[in-house]
């Protein structure tokens, strides 16, 4: 027994050395580093390797180079060229031949397997290969990144059809009808876009983002009836946010249903109390209705939500007469310049020409003055104020050609006055 195992040792050893002395050094894998390369981000390099297993593997696998050239080319964003490439690599699939992997080879027990009783192969559990199947996955993928490089490319009609040859995996969700009537709306192809958005809203009914497109879609169209039943739909079955609202409001508007408009921005400040913008929109629409008192509180309130609002609350005060609330709405905008600009404003309104002319030290601060409009207004000012001295030289230094003429009037004026001041009583 021990001679038998020391010769079954000896041939397992001898083997061994046999094997080591005829192992023969294996090529590059060509494709193999072309695609490291890629995933490193070396794309030069990569189709260096590309165009050597090209040059000298015989059994080049075509589906994998020009799979790969075409990761290089969506890297670089040459969308005209990985279509090109991303088109050979689906060609070269559908002829391609997949091969089960080999087995992996039993490693031998050289020691104790003499006399054993013979080993039961272990069962499979891996799954029964099937070319066909890796293949169709293989296209669709190709067919994935074809339909987006279309769309880089702004080849919409072939974005469809890529999508299209996905087979189910082309409509398993709302987004891909979304896609489809995108690329059939950038494509002028209008009655497509609208008709692919009704077969996704009937497939996928929990996902409302398609009824919302159809909604903008008749926006454009100027189909406002079928955008505000479509909006309603929408709304419906959804919780909308205020914008949504607002582009309801607008399309009533728009539509010639104002009282509607109206009725639907006072539920929607409602609910969204907080939103400034409904607020603004509910006034403007106010506002066309002549109710401008209405619409001054309504901007006051917007601008409680958001200051940037503040000037809009101050003018339309002014532009109302509420004049004393115009300035304490005024004295909160945090923008200098423009509070100045607003306050000389409503001094005009008010003729309190002396708080203008307090104004003026601000004013040279902020080179305010350099501005004609507001020079015109602070030699007004002086005029009224019967400071002739002061007005002459503040309009002496007017360049503008409209305001020029007004300052030559005044000047007349000046010096009617000067000349005869019952002339200004």
């Amino acid at each position: 027994m021990q001679k038998v195992l020391k010769i079954t040792l000896c041939i397992g050893m001898l083997c061994t050395f046999v094997g080591a002395k005829d192992e023969v050094v294996p090529e590059i894998d060509h494709l193999a580093v072309a695609s490291l390369m890629t995933f490193d981000g070396k794309f030069d390099k990569a189709n260096a390797e590309l165009a050597e297993a090209k040059k000298h593997d015989k059994n080049l696998d075509l589906a994998k180079y020009y799979t790969i050239k075409s990761v290089i080319a969506m890297q670089k964003n040459e969308h005209t060229q990985a279509i090109e490439a991303l088109k050979k690599a689906v060609e070269a699939t559908k002829v391609k031949v997949y091969k089960a992997p080999e087995p992996a080879k039993e490693q031998r027990e050289y020691l104790f397997t003499v006399a054993s009783e013979p080993k039961k192969a272990p069962v499979s559990t891996e799954p029964v290969f099937d070319g066909e199947k890796i293949r169709k996955e293989e296209l669709v993928k190709l067919y994935t990144h074809l339909s987006q490089e279309s769309y880089k490319a702004e080849n919409y009609l072939d974005t469809v059809k890529y999508l299209d040859l996905q087979g189910k995996a082309g409509r398993d969700d709302a987004s891909k009808y979304m896609l489809r009537a995108d690329c059939y709306w950038k494509a002028n192809h209008k009655d497509a876009a609208v008709d692919i958005l009704n077969k996704g809203a009937k497939i996928f009914g929990n996902d409302q983002s398609l009824l919302k497109q159809k909604f903008y879609y008749f926006t454009e169209l100027g189909l406002y009836q079928e955008a505000i039943e479509s909006a309603k739909d929408y709304m419906k079955r959804s919780a909308p946010n205020a914008k949504e609202y607002m582009a309801l409001a607008q399309m009533l508007i728009t539509a010639g249903q104002r009282d509607e408009a109206l009725a639907l921005l006072e539920e929607t400040r409602m609910l969204f109390p907080g939103d400034a913008q409904v607020a603004l929109l509910l006034g403007h629409l106010y506002m066309k209705t002549g109710m401008a008192f209405t619409t001054a509180g309504l901007f006051e309130e917007a601008s409680y939500y958001d200051n940037k609002y503040v000037k809009e609350a101050a003018e339309i005060h002014r532009r109302v007469g509420l004049a004393s609330h115009a300035l304490y709405l005024n004295s909160q905008i945090s923008d200098n310049v423009e509070k100045l600009k607003q306050k000389i404003a409503i001094y005009v309104d008010r003729e309190e020409y002396e708080n203008i002319i307090g104004l003026i030290d601000a004013l040279e601060r902020y080179k305010m003055l350099d501005d004609d409009n507001i020079r015109y207004a602070v030699a007004y000012a002086y005029y009224m104020a019967k400071d002739y001295v002061e007005a002459e030289k503040q309009l002496k230094l007017i360049t503008d050609d409209e305001l020029f003429s007004k300052a030559t009037i005044i000047r007349k004026n000046i010096e009617k006055c000067q000349n005869d001041a019952m002339e200004c009583i």
